[in-house]
C-alpha cells in the first residue's frame, strides 16, 4: 500500500508540473504575439477584420489526424534568422487595388521553406490563411496576414471560397509519398523533427495505413482543383525543382510575381538559403509504403502529373 501511494503521488507531481509548463508556454506565446508588430486586418490601407481568424490545422486536412498535439508542440529553432534586408509590407498603390497571390501546396511540399526563401530574397513579408505560433515567432511575424500587403498567402484549402481570394497562384508540387511522409513527420515532431518508429506501428500499422490512404485523397483533390478550376494565372514549380536548381527556379517565382530583385540581394538569399525549416534527412532501415500504398500513389500522381503537362500544353499555345 505505501509503494502504491507514493507512486500515485509521484505521478500527481508529474502530471501537475507538466500542466503548468503547459500554461507557463502558452502565456508567453499569447503575449509576444499580443505585443507583436503585426495586427492581422489592422494595416495601414486595408479594412480591418480581412483576415481570418484560423488556426494553423488546415480545415480540410483533419480527421483521423493528430492535429492537437501538432498544433501545441514547441518550434525548435537551429539558430537565429539573418535576414538579408529588413523585412516590411508592400505599400504600394497597385498592391493595394489587386487580390492577393496564392502560395498553395499540400503540407509537406516545401511551402514553409520557398517562404522563407521569397522573404530572404524580396524583403517582403509573407503571410498564410492559418496561424501557425511557432512560424509567427521565428520568421514569420506576418503569419495570418492575407491581404496584399503580404508578397504571397500560404493556403493549403481548395474550393471556390478559396480560390476566389486570390487574383494569381503558385502550386508548389512534391510527390504525394514524399510530401505524405513529412507532414507524417511534422505532426509527429514538428517542422524539423521526426515521428518515432512507434508511430508507424500504432494501432498495429492501421494508424499508419490510414493516415496514407486519408491524405492521398486530399493531395489528389488539391491540386486537380486548383489545375482546373483557377481561373487566374497560375505557375505550376516541384519542389524538386527548388532543391535541385533553387537561384533558378527561386528566380521565375520572383518573375512571376513581378519583382524586381538585385543581384546583391539573390546572392545574399542564395548563400542563406538553407534557414532554420528544412528537416534533415533520416534513414529508415524498413520502407513504410507497402506495395497496395504505391499502387494507390502512383494512380494518384498519373492523374496530377498529366494534367499539369495538359496545362503546359495550354500555356503553350
Amino acid at each position: 500500500m505505501p509503494v502504491s501511494r507514493c507512486r500515485f503521488w509521484l505521478f500527481a507531481v508529474i502530471l501537475i508540473c507538466y500542466i503548468i509548463g503547459v500554461v507557463i508556454l502558452s502565456a508567453i506565446s499569447l503575449h509576444g504575439i499580443k505585443n507583436g508588430n503585426v495586427a492581422s486586418g489592422q494595416l495601414e490601407g486595408f479594412e480591418p477584420g480581412a483576415t481570418p481568424e484560423l488556426l494553423q490545422v488546415p480545415k480540410r486536412l483533419k480527421g483521423s489526424v493528430d492535429y492537437k498535439a501538432a498544433a501545441f508542440r514547441p518550434v525548435l529553432q537551429r539558430s537565429k534568422i539573418n535576414w538579408c534586408s529588413e523585412l516590411q509590407f508592400i505599400k504600394t498603390e497597385e498592391a493595394r487595388k489587386r487580390k492577393p497571390v496564392a502560395l498553395v501546396s499540400f503540407p509537406g511540399s516545401g511551402n514553409t521553406w520557398l517562404r522563407y526563401l521569397l522573404q530572404q530574397a524580396t524583403g517582403f513579408y509573407t503571410g498564410s490563411v492559418y496561424k501557425d505560433y511557432g512560424l509567427l515567432k521565428n520568421g514569420f511575424p506576418a503569419e495570418s496576414v492575407t491581404t496584399s500587403a503580404v508578397l504571397v498567402v500560404k493556403t493549403h484549402e481548395w474550393g471556390q471560397k478559396s480560390r476566389d481570394m486570390f487574383s494569381k497562384a503558385i502550386l508548389l508540387v512534391r510527390a504525394p509519398d514524399k510530401s505524405i511522409h513529412a507532414e507524417f513527420n511534422r505532426q509527429s515532431g514538428g517542422h524539423i523533427g521526426f515521428a518515432s518508429f512507434d508511430r508507424y506501428r500504432r494501432n498495429k500499422g492501421k494508424y499508419w495505413h490510414q493516415f496514407v490512404n486519408d491524405n492521398l485523397k486530399n493531395w489528389q483533390q488539391l491540386h486537380m482543383d486548383w489545375l482546373h478550376n483557377f481561373t487566374g494565372p497560375i505557375k505550376v514549380i516541384f519542389y524538386e525543382q527548388l532543391v535541385n536548381n533553387t537561384e533558378n527556379t527561386l528566380a521565375s517565382v520572383i518573375h512571376f510575381l513581378g519583382v524586381n530583385v538585385p543581384k546583391k540581394s539573390m546572392d545574399c538569399a542564395m548563400e542563406q538559403k538553407e534557414g532554420i525549416y528544412r528537416r534533415r534527412k533520416r534513414f529508415l532501415n524498413f520502407n513504410p509504403f507497402s506495395n497496395e500504398m504505391m499502387l494507390k500513389i502512383n494512380e494518384a500522381k498519373d492523374k496530377v502529373y498529366g494534367a499539369i503537362s495538359k496545362l503546359a500544353i495550354r500555356e503553350t499555345r
